[in-house]
């Protein structure tokens, strides 16, 4: 796991700031990224870290961060949110809520369109980016134009389905899903006392949500989850892309970021975003 940052490239500036957290909450710090030739304000896309909501921090998505600032000539806000178990939910998503409405009430400040925000993350944080959009469909001080959701982390139930072929299961287990959803939801997976801030999967009602890009391999623990969240999606009236990748595991683009098929599914992603931020 990265733990320091390296120096920025010659062509990028890259900053850390720090915002005011929501209500008595601490700051949140940021982290973000542009080309020193950027003329803003420019679009932006605000991402959220994976790490089952338990660890992590931006610096782990960094390359794909300052490529997607470079290839879509946006800026990147990288969220730090407070992790589990020490910090069970809501702190996250309002961590990430504070993080979003900073960008979009100083937009002069991190030099970018504040009528253009577009909300991604992966696993964990791609959970984390579906509650953050339902937080701020709710609030409706700030809508993103795509959520961006890569491989993400949505439902508690699925720690307590006995269907699940777990043979071929790599990068995230079941063992490893029951623990992380037990000290970040708070409360036992599977149980009424759940909120949809923290398991976006929970929502009954998903209309009036931002288009969706939803990417999961067909090995992933998550990936029936996924493709039911964005069955949903669509059947609210929402526009959904879905893209399955054959024989995926979870993770897989991150430890094998060489490989076709992980620079294919990276530029479905920068295609999605493209297509919103336009």
């Amino acid at each position: 796991m990265a733990s320091k940052p390296k120096p920025a490239p010659d062509d990028m500036i890259i900053e850390d700031v720090t915002v005011p957290g929501l209500r008595e909450n601490p700051p949140v710090k940021l982290r973000v990224y542009r080309t020193r030739d950027l003329k803003g304000p420019a679009p932006a896309l605000f991402w959220l870290h994976g790490g089952g909501f338990i660890m992590g921090t931006p610096l782990l998505d960094e390359q794909s961060s300052i490529n997607f600032a470079r290839e879509l000539g946006i800026v990147v806000v990288a969220a730090t949110y407070r992790l589990a178990p020490d910090h069970p939910a809501p702190a996250a998503v309002e961590d990430a809520y504070a993080g979003l409405l900073a960008v979009a009430r100083t937009p002069g400040r991190f030099h970018v369109d504040p009528t253009r925000i577009a909300i991604g993350g992966a696993s964990a944080g791609g959970g984390l980016t579906a509650a953050l959009a339902l937080y701020a469909h709710d609030r409706g001080e700030v809508t993103p134009v795509i959520q961006l959701l890569v491989y993400p982390m949505l439902d508690d139930r699925t720690v307590v389905r006995t269907d699940v072929d777990t043979r071929l299961l790599r990068g995230w287990t079941p063992g490893s899903n029951r623990y992380a959803w037990t000290v970040y939801a708070g409360a036992t997976p599977g149980s009424d006392d759940i909120s949809p801030y923290a398991a976006p999967a929970r929502r009954a009602d998903l209309t009036g949500l931002p288009p969706a890009w939803i990417g999961v391999g067909t090995i992933d623990l998550f990936y029936d989850e996924d493709l039911e969240y964005a069955r949903r999606l669509r059947a609210a009236g929402v526009s959904c892309e879905s893209v399955e990748v054959p024989g995926a595991f979870h993770g897989f683009d991150s430890v094998m970021s060489n490989a076709k098929v992980s620079q294919e599914f990276w530029r479905q992603q920068a295609e999605a975003l493209r297509r919103a931020l336009r």
